[in-house]
């Protein structure tokens, strides 16, 4: 296995799990994780702070988010690289994954038991239309 491994956070505790799961997957295959949030909107907020003026863009809100995984996430020599993506969450997966060359796409499964199966879940798009292999870890709490 050559490309790196994805694995989509949004900061709730199933996508840490399913976080987890990729990183132990990363480790044991020697590639890199990508850790990535994805964004819908393309939105800049500007705030002040005395004369202060900061931009904040959903894009840097979705890159925190992975940044705040990534160092839960952070095990010495392993390489663990945060990152955001533009779309809802399953397209901004998998185009990140084709655009890194990415092996391995690892979601959580969240959504996909119940009545709740039947409206969708980013599980289920990604592996249903990803270019790339999809490992679906076990989030439930069961």
């Amino acid at each position: 296995m050559t490309g790196p491994i994805i694995v989509g956070v949004d900061g709730s505790p199933t996508a840490r799990k399913a976080a987890e799961t990729a990183k132990d997957l990363a480790a044991k295959l020697g590639v890199s994780l990508h850790v990535v949030s994805a964004h819908t909107e393309h939105k800049i907020t500007h705030t002040n702070s005395g004369s202060d003026q900061w931009e904040i863009s959903s894009a840097d809100n979705a890159l925190y988010i992975a940044e705040e995984v990534v160092k839960k996430l952070r095990t010495p020599g392993q390489n663990i690289v945060p990152a955001s993506a533009h779309g809802k969450p399953a397209e901004a997966l998998m185009s990140y994954a084709d655009k890194v060359g990415a092996h391995l796409i690892v979601v959580g499964n969240q959504r996909m038991r119940g009545v709740t199966r039947v409206l969708g879940s980013v599980a289920n798009s990604v592996s249903h239309n990803a270019t790339c292999d999809v490992y679906i870890a076990n989030t439930y709490e069961d």
